[in-house]
């Protein structure tokens, strides 16, 4: 309806000022009316005319050519032109959907990422988790989403941990073949935490180091299997596998298209870069760069002078092979906003010998995950709160709270107070908040659409068809209209934030309704009652957009 609204009132502008515009519509306090917009001042500087007297001219014209939906066009203040929707549109506003602007279209989201032979901590949780959202979002356009996990699987990341792992059990396979299935994923964060601080204090440490991290790259140019240290290698990067997928199983995530390790794609980024030297990249002391100054950016190695590929050549060959296997239409990719930077650079330098992956790529980058009282955490010194200690944490907050755990509200407590903030921000995380029935929470919101089942349940009357309303049932089906146009907002900005926002403010007005107005034993029980209907299915709807269940009761 509102796209409607909008061709309609540029059809009015250009039929009496011969002028093509541009029309927004917003909502105002409800007192004004359903829409506004402000054509009349946008077109003043233009025509040189009064933006009231424009809006006198328009006012007639639109109340004519939108009378189907429109019941009344006033204006406000200078030339604001506000407008009332019948009850009829109202109404049938509550059943709209997104707009299906990406039929047809492959898009790639690429998010999560975590790197085997590391901890998995909060940061990678927030990112399965915005990812998960974005990816639904874009599949209510119409869209075919391929969801990508990209990992480090050889870097010095993996030399830190090998060596780690060298040092404490040589090459003894016996002793992790035993090892339990719960400590192996701290076992290998510890060894990594361990690493770290050798590569970081001691120089023979680090050049041991240096040569183990030759020794992985090594390992798969030969596709060694046989020798004990490849048998170490392959295991322990099973181990992490197995544990990603036992995190995104318990976080309900959808399942990813396909897991793409670095050792890959990065043959491909380095023969690329190499093939490129002299156009686009140059060599510095021993290593090839891209000289990022010459466009605005700033220089970064992408093979350094022991001959191995950097991040910025593995991602070029992860852009290629994305492009190559897929030729999407977008590419999202998801990450810290530290590599915002470093992320320009190289699709800059992939610009310069293939524009078109480059151009129809996008970097979507988030904030740090904190805890409650803003203390950063750090794989690498080892004080990291893992991805499911986060739940845990939940679980905790729920048992001290309300004597019991659900895994489900749980669930819903961490999504929803990572997707409520704007991506980008830092977050800090309060278990405590987060599992709160009162106040912006996800079990607040599954709790209200239990509530709302309830209600349902309680009698045997059948929901009538929704004609003519009183005011305020028209102030809930006003709020219920607006869902649509809150995805498609979420999904132009990719901002899930817009979702829990709409659902919490939906809630509230549900409550304000539920609370001065019978539903159950009123004369208008039938009406009401399809209302509350209308009101649990958008609330649903929302819920599971967010990756949230929305039970039957609670």
């Amino acid at each position: 309806m509102r796209n409607e609204l909008i061709a309609t009132i540029q059809a009015a502008v250009l039929e009496l000022f011969s002028v093509e515009a541009a029309v927004e519509l917003t909502r105002p306090d409800e007192q004004f009316g359903d829409y506004a917009t402000n054509i009349a001042l946008q077109l003043s500087k233009q025509l040189g005319q009064n933006p009231r007297a424009i809006a006198e001219s328009l006012q007639p014209k639109l109340a004519d050519s939108l009378r189907e939906w429109v019941s009344e066009v006033t204006i406000a203040g200078p030339g604001f032109l506000n407008l009332r929707l019948t009850d009829e549109a109202l109404i049938k506003m509550t059943a709209t959907e997104p707009t299906p602007v990406g039929q047809g279209k492959l898009v790639i989201a690429e998010y999560s990422d975590p790197n085997p032979f590391k901890p998995l901590h909060a940061g990678h949780l927030y990112t399965t988790l915005v990812g998960d959202v974005i990816a639904r979002l874009l599949e209510t356009t119409g869209a075919d989403v391929k969801r990508i996990n990209y990992g480090g699987d050889v870097g010095r990341h993996v030399g830190i941990t090998m060596w780690a792992i060298t040092k404490t059990i040589g090459e003894d396979m016996a002793r992790l073949q035993v090892m339990p299935v719960e400590d192996r994923a701290p076992w290998l964060g510890e060894m990594y935490v361990m690493g770290t601080a050798a590569f970081e204090d001691d120089e023979t440490a680090k050049a041991e180091i240096l040569e183990t991290n030759k020794r992985v790259y090594q390992l798969h140019a030969d596709n060694e299997r046989d020798t004990p240290f490849a048998q170490i290698y392959w295991l322990c990067r099973e181990w992490s596998y197995e544990y990603f997928k036992t995190l995104y199983a318990q976080l309900g995530v959808h399942e990813f298209d396909r897991f793409l390790p670095e050792s890959e794609v990065a043959n491909l980024g380095v023969t690329t870069v190499r093939e490129h030297v002299g156009d686009v990249y140059s060599e510095s002391d021993g290593a090839i760069v891209f000289n990022g100054e010459e466009h605005g950016l700033h220089t970064r190695v992408f093979i350094n002078s022991q001959g191995l590929p950097t991040y910025e050549a593995k991602d070029v060959g992860l852009l290629l092979t994305k492009w190559r296997d897929y030729h999407f239409d977008r590419s999202i990719v998801i990450t810290a906003n530290e590599q915002a930077e470093y992320m320009r650079v190289m699709l800059k330098s992939v610009s310069l010998f293939a524009p078109e992956p480059a151009e129809r790529s996008e970097h979507l980058t988030h904030g740090v995950v904190k805890l409650q009282g803003g203390v950063k955490m750090s794989s690498r010194k080892g004080n990291v709160v893992g991805a499911l200690d986060i739940l845990e944490a939940a679980r905790a907050a729920q048992t001290q709270a309300y004597g019991k755990q659900d895994d489900q509200a749980s669930l819903a407590a961490v999504k929803y107070a990572f997707l409520k903030n704007r991506v980008g921000g830092d977050i800090v995380y309060d278990p405590a908040e987060s599992v709160s029935l009162e106040g912006n929470s996800g079990p607040y919101l599954q709790y209200a659409h239990a509530r709302a089942r309830s209600i349902l349940r309680k009698t045997e009357a059948v929901p009538a068809e929704l004609t003519q309303l009183e005011p305020a049932e028209r102030t809930l089906v006003r709020k219920l209209g607006q869902y649509g146009e809150v995805v498609d907002l979420a999904v132009r900005e990719l901002m899930p934030h817009h979702i829990c926002g709409y659902l919490y403010e939906l809630a509230q007005e549900f409550n304000r309704f539920y609370e001065h107005n019978r539903v159950i034993n009123d004369p208008r029980e039938s009406i009401r009652l399809t209302l509350v209907e209308r009101y649990a299915g958008t609330l649903k709807a929302g819920l599971e957009l967010l990756g949230i269940t929305a039970p039957e009761e609670m």
